[in-house]
């Protein structure tokens, strides 16, 4: 007789609203490139989030005065997660579309399993390996569709593509780094604040120097999604997702990014007539298949009862 452990409600629903979240966003940073230099919008948008995090940190009743061996985590997430991933991103789309910049993205599972292993010594299951073998080919199929819709130039996909695969590094180191026992200390939420003000300084710095002084766009969807992403796709994502990593590892909490460039497909198809084709198709059937087979747990065999 076997029997099927009960889903964890601490992980599924917390990895269910930021991953919606994250899917939804891609659309949303595509309306932000225009008037306003990408590197400002950034900018922009950490100093909303690191002040809102601030007073979530307060809400929750944790001090933002952390010590001086602090420094060091608040300093690295900042540059990493927060400024490198975030800058990159913003730019790759600049050079290709969205679903590329999503499907490339995906593959953030695979340095999330080597620096987990490495740095975590979470080591992957063969389970694990084949499941994720399967999603990859799975997003290999999606992202082949996206190449076929994308009229961009070679050098425009390469820059592209280079662009989102520096972001996924940083991001994964990230991810890792936070998830290790030294850092797990700290008070997550004043962590989170303070390492998003320090990711704000980095970008306004990298903003002033490469893009010149401050663009404002007077927009007022320009400024709507701009307060949706600091609230809603980093304050709460991060909230959420950072306590997600550092509970099944940083390699199963990255299957998030296997899945929202099916969401923001999904959103495209809603709102910019997206069509699906049997490639597409095929892609994402394999992309789920591989995440609910590494995410699974193997079934435990429950001994049959005695007959007397």
């Amino acid at each position: 007789m076997t029997s099927r452990p009960r889903p964890d409600l601490s992980v599924v629903v917390p990895f269910i609203i930021f991953t919606g979240i994250w899917g939804s966003t891609w659309i949303v940073i595509r309306d932000q490139l225009g008037t306003v230099p990408p590197q400002w919008s950034v900018a922009y948008r950490f100093v909303i989030a690191a002040t809102a995090m601030a007073l979530v940190a307060a809400y929750k009743g944790e001090s933002l005065r952390l010590d001086r061996r602090s420094l060091v985590a608040v300093i690295f997430l900042g540059f990493t997660q927060f400024c490198v991933n975030f800058n990159v991103v913003y730019f790759a789309e600049r050079h290709i579309t969205s679903g590329v910049v999503a499907t490339v993205f995906a593959l953030l599972m695979i340095p999330s399993t080597l620096l987990g292993w490495a740095f975590l010594g979470q080591r992957p299951t063969g389970r694990f390996v084949l499941s994720s073998l399967v999603a990859i080919a799975g997003i290999g199929l999606m992202f082949a569709h996206e190449l076929r819709e994308n009229i961009a130039r070679s050098e425009q996909i390469l820059a592209g593509i280079g662009l989102t695969l520096i972001g996924m590094v940083a991001a994964s180191a990230a991810n890792v780094f936070q998830a290790r026992p030294r850092v797990r200390r700290f008070p997550l939420f004043a962590l989170l604040a303070w390492s998003m003000a320090a990711g704000a300084v980095f970008d306004l710095a990298f903003a002033a120097v490469t893009a010149g002084p401050p663009v404002i766009d007077t927009r007022p969807g320009y400024w709507l999604g701009l307060v949706y992403l600091a609230l809603a796709a980093t304050v709460l994502t991060f909230s959420l997702y950072y306590p997600v990593v550092r509970r099944i590892g940083p390699a199963k909490a990255a299957y998030s990014s296997v899945l929202v460039p099916i969401i923001a497909m999904g959103f495209s198809t809603a709102l910019e007539g997206y069509r699906w084709t049997p490639l597409a198709s095929a892609g994402a059937l394999l992309a789920l298949g591989g995440m609910l087979g590494a995410l699974s747990r193997p079934r435990s065999v429950v001994p049959a009862p005695d007959a007397a």
